[in-house]
């Protein structure tokens, strides 16, 4: 699990982690029933207080998308479609606004920002599919 900390973003580092391992879940990247790292280990890994890295692991677990296993450790939980596309098109909203918004920003028109991410969105689908 590769999770990267941008200490000049702005954004908490508890806030960080928690987007990220989402991310993973969410896109398979961490499969349902994928152990996560101890406390210690992630915050060891990411040089952070073990703290934060506990109260990332509580929030993930009310959130359910992480499950405790007393004296084994966390696990990635069984999410359902319903809920797991959901979660997509939330985090692909929040980054398209954001792209919106510096479209605006920089003056580019509708039709050009929407051409720029039919060709991006083109050339990084290596699979060639679209759904």
């Amino acid at each position: 699990m590769l999770i990267e900390i941008d200490s000049h973003s702005g954004v908490p580092i508890y806030r960080q982690i928690i987007d990220q391992i989402r991310s993973h879940v969410i896109t398979a990247r961490l499969g349902e029933g994928a152990q996560l790292p101890s406390v210690r280990d992630l915050a060891g890994r990411l040089k952070v207080n073990p703290m934060t890295v506990s109260k990332v692991y509580s929030y993930l677990e009310n959130e359910g998308v992480v499950e405790r296993k007393r004296g084994i450790g966390l696990f990635v939980a069984k999410i359902s479609k319903t809920k797991q596309d959901k979660a997509k098109t939330a985090m692909l909203e929040d980054i398209i606004k954001k792209a919106a918004v510096t479209a605006i920003e920089v003056g580019l028109s509708e039709k050009d920002a929407a051409n720029m991410f039919s060709k991006l969105f083109r050339q990084n689908n290596s699979e060639g599919r679209t759904k």
